[in-house]
């Protein structure tokens, strides 16, 4: 005898379920599963904040204009708030740059600085006047005894082709030295990437309209399921998730390592060959232009959140190797006369370097910045640059004072 045959003989008058309730039921669960991610929505809203629809600051840029390269409009100025940041303003001079200030001639005694390289550099989520760009003077100031001045030439996914291409804009200004500031990206990064991915606007459209134009984009070249994940990343709910999952370095090094990516492991892939060999001749080219004026070049890879916090782990799993992209790059610069100052050992001093970048969205937060400034300030007193370097009974003071902040 079945179990339902059981149940009849046990139960005979016991009434079976209506034919509304096969409807009514799932109907109602769904209705109570919205109501609890609409809850948790909700609740992130409430602890990540934001201003607008999305980055404000992209609606004062430009990132694929074919005459000048990827820049700032010039005289825009907008406020952005991404969930995990605080209110930042972006505010671009007339030559297009993220600067309160226009860059005019240079005063007699002055050591300028231009800097140029990609969205780490320029600063994007944080204040410009808590950016690494806006320390470096500063604390150079502090420790020469010399005014230094830096003017900021970076902007987002300005690639190493890209730099190479439009480096006179950084020779106008009269520099004392050019500054690139780079990531594993601009190694990693294929060659042949000229920024047509991010053409959704020419500055004018609104930030909804150019949402909506990469939603479409995306229903059209992926399947419904790529398409939920899509959208799903671009809610609070996602952000709260990711803010708490990767503030754990082992976490953060997991889904590091889980995308495949071939930058952190130990041995060259022919793909990582190739990128090097795209970015040896970005480099010979930039190299060869800051000679021909006589300017130096030099060049800082600053770590990423991954590489951060694999540097923080006594433990990898085996093949990984956080250091390798920054001993290629340096090989790469060096070979072609560009000065490389080498900040991943003293990144391993710094065990609160892993903190110092916003989890969820990846850019470095204010801490982040800081402690990039105090890191090249490092190495450009320590003499690399012989015009900044500082003797050493000043040194050791300078980092007693430090030490003791």
């Amino acid at each position: 005898m079945t179990r339902s045959g059981m149940d009849e003989h046990v139960h005979p008058g016991e009434p079976k379920l209506p034919r509304r309730d096969w409807i009514l039921l799932p109907i109602l669960g769904i209705l109570t599963m919205l109501v609890l991610a609409a809850s948790v929505e909700g609740i992130a809203i409430g602890m990540f904040p934001q201003l607008g629809v999305g980055p404000a600051g992209e609606d004062c840029m430009v990132f694929s204009d074919p005459a000048t390269g990827s820049r700032g409009i010039p005289n825009c100025k907008i406020w952005e708030k991404i969930p995990e940041g605080e209110l930042t303003q972006y505010r671009f001079n007339g030559d297009g740059f993220r600067a309160d200030e226009e860059f005019g001639p240079k005063t007699p005694g002055t050591y300028r600085i231009v800097m140029v390289g990609e969205s780490v550099a320029l600063g994007m989520r944080v204040p410009r006047e808590k950016t690494f760009g806006a320390l470096i003077p500063q604390e150079l100031s502090q420790e020469t005894g010399r005014k230094v001045e830096l003017f900021n030439e970076s902007f987002p996914f300005t690639k190493p082709e890209a730099v190479a291409q439009h480096f006179n804009r950084a020779l106008k200004f009269d520099p004392d030295m050019v500054l690139w500031a780079i990531n594993s990206t601009d190694v990693h990064w294929h060659a042949g990437w000229d920024g047509r991915i991010l053409s959704f606007s020419d500055g004018k459209d609104s930030f909804l309209v150019r949402a909506m134009r990469r939603v479409k984009g995306a229903f059209a070249t992926q399947s419904p399921m790529d398409v939920a994940r899509y959208l799903f990343r671009h809610t609070r709910t996602a952000t709260l998730l990711q803010h708490f999952i990767y503030s754990s370095p082992s976490q953060t090094v997991r889904a590091a390592l889980a995308t495949g990516s071939d930058e952190y492991t130990s041995d060259q892939t022919l793909k990582m060959k190739e990128a090097l060999k795209a970015f040896d001749q970005s480099v010979a080219s930039i190299a060869a232009q800051a000679q021909s004026a006589g300017v130096p070049l030099v060049v800082v890879m600053l770590p990423n959140h991954a590489e951060a916090a694999m540097i923080s782990m006594d433990d990898l799993p085996p093949g990984v190797d956080p250091y390798r992209l920054d001993q290629d790059a340096r090989s790469i610069v060096t070979s072609h006369g560009g000065i490389y100052l080498d900040i991943f050992p003293d990144a391993r001093a710094h065990p609160d370097l892993v903190r110092g970048f916003f989890n969820a969205e990846g850019h470095p937060n204010p801490l982040g910045h800081a402690i990039f400034a105090e890191m090249i300030t490092h190495e450009l007193t320590g003499g690399a640059v012989p015009a900044l370097q500082v003797n050493a009974h000043a040194r050791s003071q300078m980092e007693l004072r430090s030490a003791g902040r």
